[in-house]
């Protein structure tokens, strides 16, 4: 179509046709790309067999030097994978997401790699579940073994975005109805959940439903991560995404802390996600502190938001300096990539010294008549310098500078000479520690996109020396004093917030075995019928009750139902062949009604002994209901029981505390 309206158009023709259909710049650019993507395919699949050998090697050697070598080279091989991934997502993006281009560069943030899993085959142990157990046609449920199967394929793979946040989620929550259906305290459904962990490459493996459900959620933090870092923060729309993104990230790890324990893989210990929890705040106090900055005041002589932007960063180095210090201990220390230590403390140094910058700015360009303003700042009288004339303000000084130093009471710089001194002192700490900054850059040896925090410091240093000169006086010969710490405080402190579940819409996908309240592996029953009943003169003999499965309340003593063997607390699962697990209790009085003087075929179950109690299943159910999954980790008291052990090793399981009389953690 549009090649005939460029013939018929004026100046059409061929050669209009000819550069309408054939680009040479985006043909050139379509090839480089594709030339890219293979080329990171290549790179993918040969990392793919390198970890391929070394896992066969870590598992046939007992070696522990052998094993301690292997696993050194599976964590290089696992980094690179995930520098490939990150890569090859980025450019299967490219066409359709331009990058940002913002005039202001920001600091790079620490994304985690998504763990890895093998392929998994649910039909098998499944159909031998719905047949042997459940007593249905197997063959029945390909469709429903075909989109679990489909999935988790999806799973292992997601985009970085939201889609593929809903994925897991989606994916997560049929985890909780497989748990709550097929899983028995006595016994696995006899798969092998394989995965490799995120940090070292190490592949762990076990036979419990409750692994696959943590190694999701890990991926559901570190998802978070990944979407966060990648978010363009030099507009305050982007600060706010990737700020909630950290947020969620740290979320997602604490409730994995917190409801999952014995963990097989390093990424999900106890100890190491509290350092996760701890970097992703860190992270969010610094998208706080962009977000401030990003609205720059109106004139220079801003005082109040610049000792704001001096707190805030003070804040920001303080957070980070917690985090350096957490990966300085084990477990982080063995298994964390030395680059995020590096890159971590070279943020706590460039934080620290945007700080005393702020604070110069503030005391050199602030009008000699301005509000009252106080920030904390850290030291002592003598830290000021012995020239520097401290005093309380005069009458006709109100409108001075006030300083508020930690344990000596309001001190008031009320000249601009004093002012500027102090300012030189904040500016001569900055420049120190920028240049600080930069040194620590050339040990931090993480492969992309490092060199901003290099472009950002070293235009920061260039701002602080221009600053610097101005205040630089030929005939300043007195001693510069030491400026004093800046005292942290933050005006939104991060919270950490758990990912909603429920807001992810999706049903069991195997609703048609019955509602989990009665029709679960955990319960016993025998499938009585079809059971053919006649109307008598008092009916059918017995009372109905309850929706989804009608329950017999009561049976008439010497009346139809008696005769046929029905008892009180038994199930109608059919009507004349039709299933009826799901049909409320007015839909099969009025299917009865109706059936004439031939009577009509009941299908009946009948719990056994030993069975789950009847008052637990409807309570479960709605736990696990969609839309209410994990609303509220401390209304779930239901525990579960740990398979039994194959290995030495302990099982990942739930973490139940009690706390005030409530239970943690949700099946």
């Amino acid at each position: 179509m549009i090649l005939e309206e460029r013939l018929d158009s004026p100046g059409g023709g061929e050669d209009s046709v000819r550069l309408q259909s054939c680009d040479p710049l985006a043909q050139s650019q379509r090839s480089r790309l594709q030339s890219r993507r293979a080329r990171v395919h290549q790179l993918i699949n040969k990392e793919l067999r390198m970890r391929t050998g070394a896992e066969n090697l870590y598992r046939a050697t007992s070696n522990s030097r052998v094993r301690e070598m292997v696993t050194l080279e599976l964590s290089y091989v696992n980094a690179s994978l995930q520098l490939l991934k990150e890569e090859l997502e980025e450019l299967d993006s490219s066409a359709e997401e331009p990058g940002f281009q913002g005039e202001s560069i920001s600091i790079p943030m620490i994304p985690l790699g998504l763990k890895e899993t093998k392929e998994l085959d649910w039909s098998t142990p499944l159909k031998e579940l719905i047949s042997g157990h459940f007593g249905e046609n197997s063959a029945s449920y390909e469709a429903e073994l075909k989109e679990l199967e489909d999935l988790r394929q999806a799973v292992r793979m997601p985009s970085r975005d939201q889609t593929g946040l809903e994925l897991l989620m989606t994916y997560y929550n049929q985890l909780c109805f497989l748990d709550a259906r097929f899983s028995t305290p006595g016994q696995s459904l006899g798969l092998l959940f394989h995965w490799y962990d995120s940090l070292t490459g190490v592949p762990a493996q076990q036979r419990t439903l409750t692994f696959e459900k943590a190694s999701v959620l890990f991926n559901i933090g570190a998802l978070y991560t990944q979407i966060g870092a990648r978010q363009d923060r030099s507009c305050s729309q982007g600060a706010d995404r990737a700020f909630r993104a950290f947020q969620q990230a740290a979320g997602a790890f604490s409730l994995l802390r917190e409801n999952f324990t014995h963990a097989p893989s390093p990424d999900m210990k106890p100890a190491l996600l509290h350092v996760l929890e701890r970097l992703m705040t860190a992270q969010a106090q610094e998208c706080v502190f962009e977000g401030l900055s990003l609205p720059a005041p109106a004139t220079s002589q801003d005082s109040p938001a610049q000792l704001q932007l001096a707190q805030e960063a003070a804040q920001v180095a303080s957070e980070y300096g917690l985090v350096q210090r957490a990966l300085a201990q084990p477990p982080a220390r063995d298994c964390v990539p030395r680059s995020w230590a590096a890159l971590v403390l070279a943020k706590a140094e460039y934080f620290r010294a945007l700080a005393h910058f702020h604070m110069a700015v503030a005391l050199c360009d602030s009008p000699r008549e301005c509000p009252a303003l106080c920030v904390c700042v850290g030291g002592g009288e003598q830290a000021l310098g012995a020239k520097l004339t401290l005093s309380l303000p005069p009458a006709s000084t109100q409108g001075a500078l006030p300083i508020l130093e930690q344990g000596f009471g309001p001190i008031w710089a009320s000249e601009p000479e004093e002012r500027r001194k102090r300012g030189k002192a904040h500016l001569r700490r900055a420049i120190l520690g920028q240049e600080e900054t930069l040194r620590l850059h050339a040990m931090c040896h993480v492969p992309r996109q490092v060199d901003l925090l290099q472009a950002v410091v070293t235009q920061a240093l260039r701002r602080s020396l221009a600053k610097y000169s101005e205040l630089d006086l030929e005939d300043d010969f007195f001693e510069a004093a030491e400026a004093p710490d800046i005292q942290p405080k933050t005006h939104q402190k991060p919270e950490i917030r758990r990912p909603s579940f429920s807001q992810v819409k999706g049903a069991d996908i195997f609703h048609r075995l019955g509602p989990l309240s009665v029709f679960s592996a955990k319960n016993r029953w025998q499938l009585v019928g079809p059971v053919h009943m006649t109307r008598g003169e008092g009916g059918f003999g017995f009372t109905l009750r309850g929706d989804s499965p009608v329950l017999i309340s009561a049976v008439i003593p010497g009346g139809q139902a008696a005769a046929a063997g029905l008892k009180k607390g038994d199930y109608i699962v059919s009507v004349d062949g039709r299933p009826c697990k799901w049909w409320k209790h007015a839909e099969v009085v009025a299917q009865l009604r109706s059936a004439g003087d031939e009577g009509v075929d009941l299908g009946v179950v009948t719990l056994l002994s030993g069975a789950e109690p009847l008052g637990m299943g409807g309570r479960r159910l709605a736990l696990l209901a969609p839309g209410s999954l994990l609303r509220n980790q401390k209304e779930c008291p239901l525990e579960m029981a740990a398979p039994p052990r194959a290995s030495p090793k302990p099982l990942l399981s739930w973490n139940h505390k009690t706390q005030g009389g409530k239970a943690t953690g949700c099946p």
